[in-house]
This record gives C-alpha cells, sequence and structure tokens, in this order.
C-alpha cells in the first residue's frame, strides 16, 4: 500500500519476468508471518477492512442470480486474516492459496483451533489451477499486483473453469489514481488504475456485475475497490 515507486506504462516483464516474482518471493521471504505484515505495518485498518468485505458479500446475495454458500478460496491467502476474519463466518468449506510457506503454515496453526474446513495450496496465484467448477466465491484480495498483465489474464481464465455456475470471482485491489501503472520496486509489485483492470477482466472473458470503493481508509492510501466478476 505505499504510494511511492516508479511509473510504468504496462506490465510486460518479458525477459525480466522471473525476476519479477523471485524479487516479490524474496522481500515476502523477510515480512512476519503477522497482520501487521501483511498489510504492510496497517494492522489498524484490518477490522474496517473486513467489515467493509462483508458488507460487499451481503450485497451480492441480494442479487437476483446469487451465489451459493458453501464453499469459497482465499486467494493470496496469506496468514488466513480474510478467512478467519470473515470468509469462515459465511461459508462451511474454505481453501487458501498462499505461495509463501511461512505464510500458510501460520495460517494452518491459526485456524487449526476452529472449525475451519479446507485444504492448503501452496502456490503463487499465476501457478494455481483451481478444481473444475467448486468455488461459490473466489475472493482475491491486495495480490493481483503480483501478477504481470500477461499471468493476470490467464489466472481469470482458469478461475472461470473453477467457479460454479452461480459463483462470483471477487477482486480487492488499491488502485491508481493518476491513470498510470505504478511500480513498488521494493516489493516488486504493481498498482494498476481501474481502467486496465476492467481491461483485463474483459480480455479474459469476463464482465464486472457490481463494483464498490472500500470505505473509511485512511485518505493518504490508494483508493480500494471491490469487483464482482462472473464468466460472459
Amino acid at each position: 500500500m505505499d504510494n511511492n515507486g516508479e511509473l510504468s506504462q504496462d506490465v510486460k516483464v518479458d525477459s525480466k519476468e522471473s525476476a519479477f516474482y523471485v524479487d516479490a518471493a524474496k522481500y515476502w521471504e523477510q515480512v512476519p508471518p503477522t497482520v501487521d505484515g501483511m498489510l504492510g505495518g496497517l494492522s489498524s485498518i484490518s477490522d474496517i477492512d473486513l467489515k467493509g468485505s462483508q458488507r460487499f458479500l451481503n450485497s451480492l446475495y441480494q442479487l437476483v442470480e446469487c451465489p451459493g454458500k458453501e464453499r469459497a478460496l482465499d486467494g493470496g491467502a496469506g496468514i488466513g486474516r480474510v478467512t478467519q476474519g470473515f470468509l469462515m463466518k459465511n461459508f462451511p468449506v474454505v481453501d487458501l492459496v498462499e505461495q509463501d510457506k511461512q505464510f500458510l503454515d501460520e495460517a494452518e496453526k491459526a485456524l487449526e483451533p476452529t472449525n475451519h474446513k479446507g485444504q492448503f495450496f501452496n502456490i503463487g496465484l499465476q501457478k494455481f489451477t483451481p478444481e473444475a467448477c467448486v468455488y461459490d466465491i473466489m475472493w482475491v484480495q491486495w495480490v493481483l499486483g503480483h501478477l504481470t498483465d500477461d499471468d493476470l489474464i490467464s489466472f481469470f481464465i482458469r478461475c472461470k473453469s473453477g467457479l460454479k455456475p452461480k459463483g462470483l470471482l471477487v477482486l480487492k485491489e488499491n488502485l491508481t489514481s493518476s491513470g498510470e501503472v505504478e511500480m513498488d520496486s521494493t516489493d516488486s509489485s504493481v498498482t494498476r488504475p481501474r481502467a486496465l483492470i476492467i481491461e483485463l477482466i474483459k480480455k479474459a472473458g469476463l464482465r464486472v456485475i457490481k463494483e464498490q470503493k472500500q470505505q473509511r481508509f485512511p485518505h493518504e492510501l490508494y483508493e480500494v475497490r471491490m469487483f464482482a466478476i462472473q464468466p460472459v
């Protein structure tokens, strides 16, 4: 959630693609497996974030063609903050996908005393392929900036096959206000403008059916929006 960083017109890493992912993995290896670590020192916003997510999820069940409530996926799950914070309260089964093993181990440890049911996948989203037709909601938050444009489109396409007929992919992401892609060399990530996110969604054969801005975050942070998307 750092507003600093170099500007870049796109996220075509090409020959440096491997370094893009390797550098990000190295950065996160040094981050403590805590809520403060997951949120870049901003653990104070966690409760606000979770409540905003719950309200958005609630609104999705007001739709005429609403998803089921059986199984969810937490993509880029970290230590399971989102799973434990609200997904488990809505779905009896929640699977977690996280490439950093230290974080995933912490998630398993934290969820062990709870009634959590679900699988733990130790893999990056750029390589993850969900089981076909199993998820009612796939919740992917604050991780898309670690995927290149091409890998993001491919990930979206794979998500389509993982959704049940009325299932939804939900994205929650920082957005730039500059209209440009902003690169953060510290954690090897990018922050995209809304227009580019929408473009990549469309290229993957998906469409946005509901969108909402996260409220009550500090003004100095990027704008955060939630997008509920489904196959066209």
